[in-house]
């Protein structure tokens, strides 16, 4: 096989942190409040300025809180379940890495008694038919070392009484999210956004405002996790630009200017356009491909995203697994080494193969620019079997 003779313009498809959004140029962020306090009136101002921007955009319902939280995707999550947990029993859904790691913090560090795990194996959904309207529900809804992502919210009663919290940190900006399913939402804006990493940011219903303003842990929360005042209610200045601790004002900037892009391309819709037609790319490819296929086993739980690829060949699954991933590995190195992809191995908790990143920052052209090259690293790889 001759080697392809287009590169992509970008090479940058990690899955976290993402390209950053086409056109970024870091000359823009020197505006940024380098030296101020977050909590003078310039510094609180912008990070206002983020949160009404992302509200906007994600055409979030007016009742709804949004605020930054330290600690990424992982700090929001952690916080969200260490302050609104114990009330009433878990239903813990998990599909990938992360959701099953959401699952060992409850049981394991929390101590929770009152837990039932809905777990599938990667490239699946778990089974949701059980999921109580009683019980608060915690999930993944797009599987970022799985490329699996849920359809639908169908298994979120609307007269529930428990809490849904959805780490949604690979989906918000990718897909138009049913809020009233959702009580609290969890993200980072490293992901569709292309951010800079470090930040997480959580959103709550009212529903999820209730519970914490009457909630009270049984267990020590550290500082900084801590969303309550002294009497035990929602300390409800996070979500109106006091975050629980320092940000980085460079980091807000990027957002800002991040999010001005996403307004550029459409909005959410524009968002979700670009995504999807990444993934639509890698489908036509696959649909032709005689040795690659996606992780994910149903076409409507395809992640736009997170693209997660595994090979099908029958020679190659015949191999000891070290050699399967010798040859992964060889195949990773040379695209490196040609400069056309960086960080695309699956996760290092995942099943053996490619993650491609498809996110909204990503641009579709470069996307195709790389396939052929899979094509060819494959060949190098396997010595012309392809």
């Amino acid at each position: 096989m001759d080697k392809p003779n287009i590169k992509p313009n970008i090479i940058n498809f990690s899955s976290g942190p993402c390209a950053k959004h086409p056109g970024f140029d870091v000359k823009e962020l020197e505006s940024a409040l380098f030296g101020r306090s977050h909590r003078s009136k310039d510094g609180k101002s912008r990070i206002n300025k983020s949160v009404d921007m992302m509200r906007e955009i994600l055409k979030l319902p007016e009742e709804y809180l949004i605020g930054i939280v330290p600690g990424s995707d992982t700090g929001a999550i952690e916080i969200a379940l260490w302050n609104v947990l114990g009330e009433r029993g878990v239903d813990v859904l998990f599909h990938d890495a992360f959701g099953q790691a959401w699952a060992k913090d409850v049981i394991n560090n929390l101590r929770l008694d009152d837990v039932k795990m809905f777990k599938a194996e990667y490239g699946d959904l778990p089974e949701t038919s059980g999921v109580s309207k009683d019980r608060d529900v915690i999930f993944v809804y797009n599987g970022t070392t799985s490329g699996v992502k849920f359809d639908n919210l169908d298994f979120i009663s609307n007269e529930r009484e428990g809490l849904s919290i959805c780490d949604a940190t690979s989906a918000v900006f990718a897909y138009d999210m049913d809020w009233k399913k959702l009580d609290i939402v969890t993200f980072s804006w490293q992901k569709v956004l292309g951010g800079e990493a470090a930040h997480g940011v959580m959103i709550l219903s009212p529903r999820a405002v209730k519970r914490l303003d009457r909630s009270i842990p049984n267990w020590p929360v550290p500082k900084l996790f801590n969303l309550k005042n002294a009497d035990g209610s929602l300390n409800r200045k996070i979500f109106e630009g006091d975050t629980i601790n320092t940000p980085s004002m460079l980091c807000i900037e990027d957002l800002i200017l991040a999010l001005n892009w996403a307004k550029s391309v459409g909005g959410l819709d524009g968002l979700m356009k670009r995504t999807e037609s990444n993934l639509q790319a890698v489908t036509d490819w696959i649909n032709t491909s005689s040795w690659c296929r996606f992780l994910a086993k149903i076409e409507k739980n395809r992640s736009s995203t997170s693209i997660c690829l595994e090979v099908k060949d029958e020679e190659f699954n015949a191999l000891p697994l070290e050699e399967q991933k010798a040859k992964i590995n060889e195949m990773v190195s040379l695209l490196e080494k040609e400069k056309v992809a960086y960080d695309i191995k699956s996760y290092k908790d995942a099943p053996l193969g490619l993650r491609i990143w498809g996110g909204a920052t990503v641009e579709t052209s470069d996307i195709k620019a790389l396939l052929p090259w899979l094509d060819y690293a494959f060949y190098q790889a396997f010595k012309g079997k392809v």
